[in-house]
């Protein structure tokens, strides 16, 4: 597996990351043997970044369980803030971020993450500024190594612009391009870690449905990228196209330099490791590339990034 530098952090991850959003929601404490295998399957594999969040349901409880006696062996990120401040505080404010990071650490089965991100909150919660005090404490007391921004559109480039934040996470794939005009340069330019969530835009790339229709939640989530594969899709045939459709997505976002780690989720070990063999199978064609970049340019009517 292929690892880089995380932006100027000092820390090293793997090239392809494990995103836990799906065994949180798709799975249950009850096949916690399942979600080891798929965990364990992605450390074997040589994957090192793991990032989870607290309203991934059982996510973080599911990590303690199964990899938390491996702990040297990844860098974990999680995220706070979205699930709610409880008992009629803000969900933003100092203490609910303080105690949600104390209950993600004691779920998680761990005294340290390497990353805390704020989870979606817009610009104008970033820039009242409770939010990222509290992660700072966080990070002076030792909690956490990095602290980081996790979103998209006029929030992300804000969070990055603002100077206080280690990394960003970001929408970015074939089907959500808008990062590459702008908000990556830019995180790049200051040194920060670049996380690529949803690269492989749900799988909708090169598929007759929209991959939503195998959600146990959220049967919305992946219609968008499906129809603006759909319409890319419609201007011809791709040239280099691989006739794989996650190994083109995946292509496609490591093409660009500035994504450090991209982060894949998936309750199946087996797809794991497929994920795993197709890093082997890059770069991707340049020409498939370029192409996929142009017909973006000239479909796109206002195809803001999405959560």
């Amino acid at each position: 597996m292929e690892t880089r530098m995380f932006g100027k952090t000092g820390l090293k991850v793997s090239r392809l990351g494990a995103g836990l959003a799906a065994i949180g929601e798709e799975e249950t404490l009850d096949s916690i043997t399942k979600v080891g295998k798929v965990l364990n399957a992605a450390l074997d594999g040589g994957i090192t970044f793991f990032d989870t969040a607290e309203c991934y349901f059982d996510s973080e409880e599911m990590v303690g369980r199964t990899i938390s006696h491996r702990r040297s062996e990844f860098v974990l990120a999680t995220k706070v803030g979205h699930a709610g401040g409880g008992q009629g505080r803000d969900a933003w404010g100092k203490e609910a971020i303080a105690e949600g990071i104390e209950r993600s650490l004691k779920r998680l089965r761990t005294d340290r993450v390497d990353l805390v991100q704020l989870h979606s909150c817009g610009a104008d919660t970033l820039k009242k500024g409770e939010c990222i005090e509290a992660l700072e404490a966080a990070k002076k007391a030792g909690k956490t190594r990095l602290i980081g921004y996790s979103g998209d559109n006029e929030a992300a480039m804000w969070a990055v612009k603002s100077g206080r934040f280690d990394a960003l996470q970001t929408s970015f794939s074939l089907a959500d391009q808008r990062p590459r005009h702008g908000l990556l340069a830019e995180a790049k330019k200051r040194g920060m870690g670049v996380i690529a969530k949803r690269p492989i835009a749900n799988g909708a790339w090169g598929v007759a449905q929209s991959p939503s229709k195998s959600l146990k939640f959220q049967k919305w989530y992946a219609d968008e990228y499906f129809r603006r594969c759909q319409a890319m899709a419609k201007l011809g045939p791709l040239p280099g196209d691989p006739g794989d459709g996650v190994l083109m997505a995946l292509g496609f976002v490591f093409a660009h330099d500035e994504v450090d780690t991209a982060i894949v989720g998936t309750r199946d070990p087996e797809h794991m490791k497929q994920n795993i063999e197709r890093l082997t199978r890059l770069p991707a064609d340049k020409k498939a590339v370029e192409e996929l970049r142009r017909r973006w340019d000239k479909l796109d009517d206002g195809w803001t990034q999405q959560m």
